[in-house]
């Protein structure tokens, strides 16, 4: 690491800052424990090297700090990201800009930097799509193009009809039949999370940190010929109480419309994990015989890693036949972590 990136993030570290968090995990190798950003560990300076995540930590033979719980939320927002979030959400038509940062109590810096990070666009990037969708979803109910584009914060038309085209990709006047893809980020137990649904229903979700993400997000632009738009739909919301129900140990199974983007026998594998009990495992071998039509275990474990819906398709539940663990585009630690919740929450049910 560069001297003066590895004196940013040990200042960043003294400072408990946490715009720093999913930038940057701290180990300490005289106790072999790795941290947050914000924990209120002190190692010296000597003791400590930095790796860009978890996993990274995790490969090197490190455990996870028993006080600040590096492996909980990883890549969440910070409480001030939060805070900025929902006032966006609140207030779509304003333009939030570096002074408004500093007011709320945010260095812009650091703002770009989060952004950039963890949701791969500038904060501005994610200001316009975020208006562009809310104006979409505006036209959608037969609202007045005008009153959208001043309500939207534009001072004339020509210019949130720009905004419009550049980001939905057909003027306002004729995006009645056009479809886009909404994508939204989620918090969850286990990280920060992407959420993809179409008016029919949810298209991906996937952890933020996943290597083949961008891939996936391409995919689902080329398969439904939409453009991605930040912003919510209905069933982002249904996901968004499901999921956090999931999370409380009070939901088993989700009860939400998929949109599944892949070949006939893709789908036909997902779905067959919907048969899997909560907190129960299967093998790709009873998987496949499940299935039938002659269907090779290979194929199975090769459609099950296609799967862009975590969680809601439980392809965690799926385990080697000598009972190990394989592959999971989440990381290993994450399926390991589901499994052991589940089987939790079970336990605990069963003793009632």
């Amino acid at each position: 690491m560069m001297e003066d990136k590895r004196e940013i993030f040990y200042k960043a570290f003294l400072e408990k800052d946490s715009s720093f968090e999913g930038v940057f995990i701290v180990a300490v190798k005289t106790t072999g424990i790795f941290c947050r950003p914000t924990c209120p560990a002190r190692p010296k300076p000597e003791n400590i090297e930095f790796y860009p995540s978890a996993k990274e930590a995790l490969d090197n033979g490190y455990r996870p700090c028993k006080v600040c719980k590096p492996m909980e939320k990883l890549g969440n927002p910070p409480e001030g990201i939060k805070k900025l979030l929902k006032y966006l959400e609140e207030h779509p038509s304003v333009k939030v800009k570096d002074a408004d940062l500093c007011e709320m109590g945010l260095e812009p810096n650091q703002v770009r930097r989060w952004f950039l990070k963890n949701y791969r666009q500038t904060f501005h990037a994610y200001q316009r799509m975020f208006r562009a969708n809310t104006a979409f979803q505006r036209i959608q109910l037969n609202e007045n193009v005008s009153d959208v584009a001043f309500g939207s914060g534009y001072d004339s038309l020509s210019g949130f009809n720009q905004m419009f085209k550049n980001i939905i990709g057909t003027s306002p006047q004729n995006s009645k039949e056009k479809q886009i893809v909404n994508i939204a980020y989620i918090e969850t137990d286990m990280g920060l999370m992407v959420a993809g649904a179409t008016e029919t229903g949810i298209c991906m979700f996937e952890f933020a940190d996943y290597k083949l993400i961008d891939l996936e997000l391409r995919q689902l632009g080329k398969h439904f010929k939409a453009p991605l738009v930040q912003g919510e739909n209905r069933h982002i919301e249904t996901l968004r109480r499901q999921i956090e129900e999931y999370f409380k140990g009070d939901r088993r199974a989700f009860d939400i419309p998929l949109d599944l983007v892949g070949t006939e026998f893709q789908k036909e594998v997902w779905l067959a994990l919907l048969k899997i009990p909560y907190g129960s495992t299967t093998t790709y071998a009873r998987q496949a015989e499940l299935i039938g039509k002659s269907t090779s275990v290979r194929a199975v474990a090769n459609a099950n890693g296609k799967n862009k819906i975590s969680i809601i398709l439980p392809c965690h539940r799926v385990i080697g036949s000598d009972g190990s663990l394989t592959g999971y585009g989440g990381g290993m630690w994450r399926k390991r972590k589901l499994l052991e919740f589940e089987q939790r929450c079970r336990q605990g049910e069963l003793e009632l």
